[in-house]
């Protein structure tokens, strides 16, 4: 029975359309960045956020070492940012050489294009299966300007990933 609710799964999350984002953190003077589509805002009082990272990407071995997290939203006008923090992994790619970023709070890196951003300090890491969760206290940020169409998971499928899941 249980190979059959993995399968309803699979099928109901592949039709969903969640929002993407991208994340970057800096630790140990080495800056890393990555597509995530394993996050949600978790609390209101206090404002807390999820962000899931795969246990085998360059950004979750970085972010071991992190105090703090950045997370960006884009409009479809920067997609080949999104893409190249998709499609590319920080262990063959300088990401950061290929866009415009500046150092923000936390010395976090912040990508220029992003629509909106905030950083968050870490406050729990624990297990989600393949991912890490990093439980996000927001310390500063930059919101949108107006109400814009975000990339989501559609915009995305398509991209081959620089490490798997």
């Amino acid at each position: 029975m249980a190979a059959q609710g993995e399968d309803a799964f699979e099928k109901l999350v592949a039709v969903l359309n969640y929002p993407m984002y991208v994340v970057t953190t800096r630790a140990g003077g080495i800056a890393a960045g990555c597509l995530v589509g394993f996050a949600s805002q978790t609390s209101i009082h206090p404002p807390r956020f999820l962000v899931g990272l795969s246990r085998k990407n360059h950004t979750f071995r970085v972010a071991a070492e992190a105090t703090h997290l950045a997370v960006h939203v884009f409009d479809h006008e920067h997609l080949a940012t999104v893409e190249l923090f998709g499609s590319q992994t920080g262990d063959e790619v300088d990401k950061f050489g290929r866009c415009a970023w500046h150092s923000g709070p936390a010395e976090m890196p912040i990508l220029d294009d992003a629509a909106a951003w905030f950083v968050g300090e870490i406050l729990e890491r624990f297990s989600l299966g393949d991912h890490v969760g990093h439980l996000l206290a927001p310390i500063d940020g930059d919101p949108p300007r107006e109400l814009e169409s975000w990339v989501s998971f559609g915009d995305v499928r398509h991209l081959e990933p620089g490490h798997e899941a």
